[in-house]
Parts: C-alpha cells; structure tokens; sequence
C-alpha cells in the first residue's frame, strides 16, 4: 500500500461520490484496514499517509466540507428534512458544528420548517395527505413520525390537523 495508491482510491471514491473530509479519511481508514488485515502491516503505521492524502484532497479542492454540507442541506430540505435530522446526518458524516450550523442559515428562510415538515408529511401520507379516516391511534402514530423526523410537536400537530395542499384538498 503506497501513498500512490491511496491517491487513487481517493480519486476513484471522489469521482463517484460527494464527501466530507471525514468521510474520506473514513473511507481510506477502512481499505488500509482491510489491506492490513491481508497481511500488509499494521494500519496505524499507514495513519500519516491517509491524512496526507486527505489534506492534499482538500488543497485541491476535491473535498470541501462547507459545499458538502450546502448540497447535503439543500437535498435533505427538498425530502422533507428537520433542521435537527439535518443536522444530526451531518455530525455523522464527520462534517463541523460552525459548519452545518452555517449551511443550515443559509438555506434556511421563515417558512423552511414548516415546508419540509408539510413535504414529509405528504410524502409519507400523514395528516391530510393519509388515505382513509383519521382515528386517535393513527393520530398518535402520525405526530410520532414527525417527532422521529426531527418536527417539533407544535409543528407536528399544526402539518398533522391541518389542511392539506390547495391541489389535494
């Protein structure tokens, strides 16, 4: 296992894939581990080499966090994401604090939550979007849905009793 080497498995998962810093040295961590495990040493003695090449990713301009967690923010809104759950994602890719607390402002207007909390909903058919009639249990079970998403339950009950979509009624 070269530095070489390391290079190009970082370019090959780069081409394929958005990722954090973290997500690269991750990555590379886990091929120096399996090459290790093939007998080819001791994967801390191939630690300096994986953060050389992550460094020399992020000079270069292949890996940026702060664009990473943008794009990151921006698709997970359009799903129907919580600020938190976005957040939350974020933290597990290895991405900073200041920056998903940066790209979260950025993309974030008055009414975003209440947007991605409606989109979630419609999504998953809760609320004014369920088919069939409401009943006290699926109720429960619809604000809970929106809890584990991240919604607040003010938020949860306004998207769940309220009305649906001019289109759906």
């Amino acid at each position: 296992m070269t530095q070489a080497g390391l290079e190009r498995s970082a370019l090959h998962y780069l081409e394929r894939y958005a990722a954090s810093a973290e997500m690269l040295r991750r990555v590379l961590l886990r091929r120096v581990e399996t090459r290790c495990r093939a007998g080819a040493g001791e994967p801390e003695a191939f630690r300096a080499m994986v953060e050389a090449v992550v460094e020399r990713a992020c000079r270069a301009g292949l890996v940026d966090d702060a664009t990473f967690a943008q794009a990151k923010v921006r698709s997970l809104r359009r799903r129907g994401g919580s600020a938190r759950a976005i957040a939350a994602k974020l933290a597990a890719k290895g991405v900073d604090r200041d920056t998903v607390g940066e790209a979260l402002a950025a993309e974030t207007g008055e009414d975003d939550e209440e947007n991605a909390a409606r989109t979630l909903a419609r999504r998953k058919r809760l609320g004014p979007w369920r088919r069939g009639t409401a009943t006290p249990e699926g109720r429960a079970r619809e604000l809970a849905a929106m809890a584990r998403a991240g919604f607040g339950f003010d938020l949860a009950r306004r998207v769940i009793d309220g009305p649906g979509d001019e289109e759906t009624g």
